[in-house]
């Protein structure tokens, strides 16, 4: 797909990456703030069109360039790239943009209250002096087409109540939601010499099942006549081979997919993993119990996940000190880890062995904020809740494996919990899809809850 916004209210807009036609003219797109800080390389994202951004983003970037989060990076990123371009050119004028292919940016400083903008939605709010820099625009240059890129859903209506018209940025966006890669395959009426083949070998081949294309690491359920077999495509030896259902760390898989997510977890060969499922699958638990039980193949066990303040609070709105402050929001890590001890008696050494791992820093549980700058090397890394990261978020923190590491995302894409992510555009949907195809990667969709009988009634019901 391409890597602009794609455009919502005219079919004929062309996105990126898409050359636009000598005799039409160049659009001007206007990023928002929320753009920047989902990608601070978004200005180069639009072909050859113009980017135009109002003064008021880059004094609300400035509010965002202190802190840890991605966020902020963005924010400094930005910042940065702005001041390169305009070492020797003024930005009130339109400064070609290096990476595009001849598009040109300008910062709009003239937002002149639009009275129009005033009668309808009052006070003058930040968005407002966008829009109005984004009405300007379109006044002023009346045979161009004007284009708000937001991802904020309520300004891009406000953006279409004003006639001008607005999309959202659709780089790292896939298409369909419904058709994402589940990692699984039930096939039922399979004969029964190809289960009995699995069964006494515990190999046989694709074409036993008239397959051709088999994605690596690919899960299969397979029916016969009365009997079923777990199996996976195994890359490395071209082969279909037969799983066994067994206990890691004492926890029993209760389910396939479980028999699935453990075995990609445990499989030294699989460096990147994917568990996608909704609140009760076990996503977390059952990371976390296949890295302790190749402990010993690691240096470090490490647990992070992003912090999304309650209602949009930074954390310096909560009382104590930093280890108090995100200490609620890495409990359900300890949970897990609890749960996990527990499944040994006081007298076992392993029910020790947690408390001791975690003084002496074998297992460390962090925000994902804290990482930064770190390079990861023969560490397993997982990293909870990671549909609350953009795609660039996800890319950072991959690129930081060093040698023998191992990253494991868990997250559910229908829960999301920060600002202008969504099922489509969150980087766990986005790295499911884009890297399916490859040897050293494994994702498998957890569907049964199995918290307990209450939580897959709420699932269910509510």
């Amino acid at each position: 797909m391409g890597n602009s916004a794609k455009p919502t209210t005219d079919k004929k807009s062309t996105s990126s990456k898409v050359r636009t036609p000598k005799t039409t003219n160049k659009k001007i797109f206007v990023l928002d703030t929320s753009v920047i800080l989902y990608n601070h390389n978004s200005i180069n994202s639009f072909d050859d069109n113009d980017i135009a951004i109002p003064i008021t983003v880059l004094e609300e970037l400035d509010n965002f360039k202190k802190g840890n989060e991605t966020k902020n990076f963005e924010a400094r990123q930005f910042i940065r790239e702005i001041d390169r371009l305009s070492e020797k050119k003024n930005l009130q004028d339109w400064i070609e943009l290096p990476e595009s292919n001849g598009g040109k940016l300008k910062v709009v400083v003239d937002e002149s209250h639009s009275k129009e903008i005033q009668q309808i939605f009052g006070g003058f709010k930040n968005d407002h002096r966008i829009l109005n820099a984004a009405v300007m625009l379109k006044n002023q240059f009346p045979e161009r087409k004007v284009i708000m890129v937001s991802k904020d859903i309520n300004l891009r209506i406000k953006a279409k109540a004003l006639n001008l018209y607005a999309e959202d940025f659709e780089t790292g966006k896939i298409r369909d939601i419904e058709t994402l890669y589940t990692g699984k395959t039930e096939m039922n009426n399979v004969k029964q010499k190809v289960i009995e083949k699995l069964y006494s070998k515990g190999v046989c081949t694709p074409g036993d099942f008239g397959l051709t294309d088999v994605l690596p690491n690919h899960y299969f359920i397979l029916n016969g006549n009365g009997s079923s077999v777990l199996a996976y495509y195994n890359p490395n030896t071209l082969m279909i081979e037969r799983l066994e259902k067994h206990p890691v760390q004492r926890i029993m898989p209760r389910n396939a997919e479980q028999v699935f997510a453990l075995h990609a977890i445990t499989n030294p060969d699989v460096k990147l993993v994917t568990l996608q499922g909704v609140a009760g699958t076990g996503k977390t638990l059952l990371a976390l119990a296949g890295a302790l039980d190749q402990r010993r193949e690691f240096k470090q066990i490490y647990l992070a996940r992003p912090i999304v303040p309650l209602s949009n609070k930074d954390l310096g709105f909560l009382p104590g000190d930093a280890s108090e402050k995100i200490s609620p929001y890495m409990e359900p890590l300890h949970d897990n880890l609890k749960f996990i001890k527990n499944q040994y008696s006081e007298r076992d050494k392993e029910y020790k062995l947690f408390d001791e791992m975690l003084l002496a820093e074998k297992i460390v549980i962090s925000p994902l904020a804290f990482i930064r700058g770190r390079s990861l090397s023969n560490i397993c890394f997982i990293v909870d809740e990671a549909q609350n990261l953009t795609p660039h978020e996800v890319k950072t923190i991959i690129t930081r494996a060093g040698e023998g590491t191992k990253i494991v995302f868990t997250g559910d894409i229908y829960q999301i919990d920060t600002p202008y992510l969504d099922s489509q555009s969150n980087g766990l949907s986005y790295l499911i899809d884009k890297i399916k195809k490859h040897a050293i990667y494994a994702h498998i969709r957890l569907e049964k809850g199995e918290r307990s009988e209450l939580a897959n009634l709420a699932n269910e019901l509510l």
